[in-house]
């Protein structure tokens, strides 16, 4: 059994700086129970299992959390990966930790069609649980910051994987939540594996001139100290630079150098009273010179996160730039641990109507993606949301709303309340009439002009608008209005493509059939479907591809006739055939790749039975799989390539270029240093000076052909480079 006594003795001391009336033998207990039950499990690092559970468990005393929390971070991965049941946590430690743990469990053992879908549920599971109780997410991030800390672990294709989710989800959730610490850390540790190179030229120049940076900061910190005890004020000071994503962020958007960022370098000043911030802030005026347009009141408009700070720019020794931040101590609290700084267990009852109103957005997001079922525009409208860029404006009356940046009156509208929206007919900025997709900028008042007579929103706005708040309100509207003729609408647009498609339309009758669409989709009955096409609200093209691969499940592609058609079929076993494919239950047949996509390994790949000339292997997205009858889904056959392969394939790819001398010669040098031979090269001059080039080259798999294309697009005057499949 593992010797957790160390561990135990960091939680105990952490939890009594902030905690002194703490059941530690209640959070013991749990210690124990994981233990016993993650007995014999290894890491990938090869360290016992339950050292992870420990290590969230210190980080979630780290940020002070009560004992039910650091007890269920203790217990998060029983459930999942262990013989435990979320029935024996309730029996052992109650209702409250049985929540957490299983808000926290991944669902692993529920079979979804794609990694995507399993991806979208796990995540409307996490916010499920999340808005019943915040801790839920905490003991998530806190269980994503230890497994980024020990990722070296990992094959390199799980890190980018880890990496990229974090950078999508968590780190935008910690901004969310306002948790800065948390988040600084997501991030740095995901642009190691996601930018390694930028990574270390970051850490480098920052690591060189530690040195200057200290005795530059510690200057400039004198000289305000002096300040402040002149004015009788007590403050603490601390110099830091700032972290490796941030810049990394600042220095490729903008196209600048890491010495051209303005804040790079600052000094934070903590106080006691918001008076005191003020007061501070004309004093570092008066030392140092301002740079124009490079100070925000976060004070008296404190961001979504409830991050409070006065931020300014100034001038420094030597003509060098650098940024003040100045806050009181319970705004510092709420920057480095957000929401857990003043969440409803510490409060108490009297806190509960505060904390719930800062936790609405939680409900409101929800609710707005309840009913997405499409991975990639999931992830987008949920970045969107998360994502911490942003723009404060007013109301007429003075009102603060923020707003993510892009978002236009029609936004703004929405955000008041829905009436407002449906019955808006133009807007007012500053006095004067805007468009309707004029670009909110900070600081603008913004007047709506609505109208009784008007019909309701346009489907055209759904086009400019920037919040899923506002998008999902004018779809609503859509559908409760015309919710008739938006049903005939949608069964008519999904039968005439099923129809085009060569697929019979009375699968639309089968309610066994349907059944597992309509979950994945996230509506109750047929009706619902149609009236959700028909509204816009999903396209007909993706109801046609789930369509597409219900067919394919419920279709025995096995079937003797189409299978006897294979020539030569000696056998039943797995066979390499010189394509380097492997035929699912089939030796010794013709194997062919189909030109029409080109796979290459990496490709996602499946075979079509021909008619008396073996398997066809095409890609998955290919158009003419797609497009398939159902008659033709009959001849499918599951195919995949040997891991042993070593064939040279042919692929198509076109770049767009501004046309120069040399062009040509510098293409076929970077796709020499790729390790790569071309087949076949062809120009044809475009508009404007530009030139359109078409080349076949080979290939052993899809990661060569995406280093070739990041390679030629880093070519001068190249504009665009893609992939063909015809």
């Amino acid at each position: 059994m593992y010797d957790a006594s160390n561990e135990y003795k960091i939680i105990k001391d952490n939890i009594a700086k902030y905690n002194p009336n703490s059941n530690f033998d209640f959070i013991k207990k749990a210690g124990d129970f994981a233990i016993k039950y993650h007995d014999g499990q290894n890491r990938a690092s090869g360290e016992p299992f339950i050292v992870h559970p420990f290590n969230v468990a210190i980080i979630l005393t780290e940020i002070e959390l009560d004992d039910e929390a650091v007890a269920a971070g203790l217990l998060h991965d029983t459930v999942e990966d262990t013989t435990c049941t979320v029935e024996d946590i309730r029996a052992e430690f109650g209702d409250n930790v049985a929540l957490l743990v299983e808000g926290v469990t991944k669902l692993g053992k529920i079979p979804y069609s794609t990694k995507q879908e399993q991806q979208i549920e796990n995540l409307r599971k996490m916010f499920l649980a999340m808005a019943k109780d915040i801790r839920v997410i905490l003991i998530k991030l806190a269980d994503r910051l230890h497994n980024l800390r020990t990722l070296q672990s990992l094959s390199p294709e799980k890190q980018l994987e880890k990496a990229h989710e974090t950078m999508e989800v968590f780190a935008p959730l910690a901004n969310r939540l306002g948790m800065q610490r948390i988040k600084w850390e997501l991030e740095d540790l995901s642009l190691r594996y996601l930018d390694p190179v930028a990574y270390k030229e970051i850490s480098d120049h920052i690591q060189i001139k530690r040195d200057e940076r200290i005795e530059y900061l510690e200057n400039v910190k004198s000289t305000i100290q002096k300040r402040l005890d002149e004015m009788g004020i007590n403050a603490t000071m601390s110099g830091r630079a700032k972290h490796f994503y941030s810049i990394y962020r600042k220095m490729y958007t903008n196209n600048i150098s890491i010495d051209e960022i303005y804040d790079l370098l600052a000094v934070r000043v903590i106080v006691n009273t918001i008076n005191e911030c003020y007061t501070v802030l004309g004093m570092v005026h008066e030392i140092y010179k301002p740079i124009p347009g490079r100070f925000k009141d976060y004070i008296a408009m404190p961001k979504k996160n409830m991050y409070q700070s006065l931020h300014t720019s100034l001038i420094g020794p030597g003509g060098r730039p650098f940024e003040v931040q100045i806050r009181t101590w319970k705004m510092h609290k709420i920057a480095e641990v957000g929401i857990a700084a003043h969440w409803k267990y510490k409060e108490g009852i009297s806190g509960v109507s505060e904390f719930d109103t800062k936790l609405e957005w939680v409900r409101q997001l929800l609710e707005i993606h309840k009913d997405m079922s499409d991975a990639d525009e999931f992830i987008h409208t949920l970045k969107i949301d998360l994502f911490e860029d942003e723009v404060f404006v007013f109301s007429p009356k003075g009102d603060v709303i923020n707003l993510p940046a892009g978002s236009v009156p029609i936004d703004f509208a929405y955000a008041i309340h829905s009436a407002i929206g449906n019955k808006t007919v133009g807007a007012k900025i500053n006095g004067k009439i805007v468009t309707l997709d004029y670009k909110l900028k900070n600081g603008d008042i913004v007047e709506i002009i609505t109208s009784s007579n008007s019909k309701g929103p346009s489907r055209d706005w759904l086009k400019i608008i920037k919040t899923s708040q506002a998008k999902k309100k004018i779809n609503d509207w859509f559908k409760k209005e015309n919710r008739d003729e938006n049903i005939l609408k949608g069964k008519e647009l999904i039968e005439h493509e099923l129809k085009h498609n060569g697929i019979q339309t009375s699968h639309l009758n089968d309610k066994n059939f349907m059944q597992p669409i309509l979950k994945k989709i996230s509506v109750s009955s047929i009706d619902d479907l149609f009236a959700t096409v028909g509204f816009g609200g999903i396209p007909v093209a993706k109801i046609i591809t789930r369509i597409k691969d219900e067919c394919r499940k419920n279709i025995s592609v096995n079937n003797s006739d189409v299978i006897d058609e294979l020539v030569n079929v000696s056998s039943k076993r797995n066979y390499k055939s010189n394509n380097g494919i492997i035929v699912r239950g089939i030796d010794n047949c013709l194997v062919k790749i189909s030109h029409c996509c080109n796979p290459v390994p990496g490709d996602d790949i499946i075979g079509y039975i021909t008619k008396g000339r073996g398997v066809s292997v095409h890609c998955k997205d290919c158009e003419n799989i797609i497009n398939a009858s159902d008659i033709d889904m009959q001849r499918f056959i599951d195919v995949w390539w040997d891991d042993k392969n070593s064939e040279n394939y042919s692929t198509d790819i076109q770049i767009i270029a501004n046309e120069r001398n040399g062009l040509i010669i510098d293409i076929l040098n970077t796709i020499s240093s790729i390790k790569s031979s071309l087949n076949s090269i062809n120009t044809r001059n475009l508009k404007d000076g530009l030139v359109n080039i078409s080349i076949s080259v080979s290939v052993m798999s899809k990661e060569q052909i995406q280093k070739m294309i990041k390679a030629i697009n880093a070519v001068e005057s190249v504009t665009s480079v893609s992939r063909i499949k015809h």
